[in-house]
């Protein structure tokens, strides 16, 4: 479990356009102070600082190992409580499909496999995302712990999340504000309707909300072609 968590964090830092939000993000999670993740480190506070606001240059693979080994080791100090919530052990009852892309792929590409409407189209859809997560939305809402919330995110933030079961589009949107982690596509399958609250919450969050009509047995078949 504890290389699995060490893997996932190392790769979604290296992998992030802005690694320095990906880096403050991660030690939030992990509830760590600057000057905690210094002094474990033996730098400055103003170098993790630096790292967080992209002053300093990305850092490369051995100081991101060192970053998360950090988190991991301080956490495990105090009872390993936060690591133990990471665990990507099974998968949750409420994911209908879930996949990481071999190759990255551009969003387009998934909106146009699955027949989507773009309903947020002030934000750009040029970014990569590195795999899906298909989820029935009532499930999630009526039995998705926050121990399972993570198994959605895979091995990658930079993901789509397919909500399948939407009616108004309002409760998702409202978990994912309320979350730190954050998917670069949300996606309703054969909503009702999409409440203005949906939409405005996605562009607070500059994700953007596509809407499918496809039935769940034909997006999913072909959500598997890509990547």
């Amino acid at each position: 479990m504890r290389d699995q968590v060490r893997e996932k964090i190392a790769g979604e830092i290296c992998l992030s356009e802005e690694p320095g939000k990906t880096i403050r993000k991660w030690r939030e999670q992990f509830s760590i102070s600057q000057q905690d993740l210094s002094k474990h480190l033996g730098v400055s506070p103003s170098v993790i600082s630096d790292y967080e606001a992209g002053r300093r240059k990305s850092p490369g693979i051995t100081t991101v190992r060192k970053l998360v080994d950090a988190f991991i080791g301080i956490d495990e100090r105090s009872g390993g409580n936060v690591l133990k919530q990471y665990s990507l052990a099974g998968k949750a009852d409420s994911i209908i499909s879930i996949k990481e892309f071999s190759a990255e792929i551009l969003v387009p590409e998934l909106v146009d496999a699955i027949e989507g409407e773009n309903l947020t189209p002030a934000i750009s859809l040029d970014k990569h995302i590195h795999g899906y997560t298909v989820i029935d939305s009532v499930r999630a809402i009526t039995t998705l712990s926050s121990f399972d919330y993570l198994k959605i995110y895979g091995w990658s933030s930079q993901r789509a999340l397919i909500f399948t079961g939407v009616r108004f589009g309002r409760s998702p949107m409202i978990a994912i504000r309320a979350h730190p982690l954050k998917p670069a596509l949300v996606v309703y399958q054969k909503p009702e309707h999409v409440d203005e609250l949906a939409i405005r919450l996605a562009e607070l969050e500059g994700i953007p909300l596509i809407k499918t009509t496809l039935a769940v047995s034909d997006l999913v078949e072909n959500l598997q072609t890509l990547g």
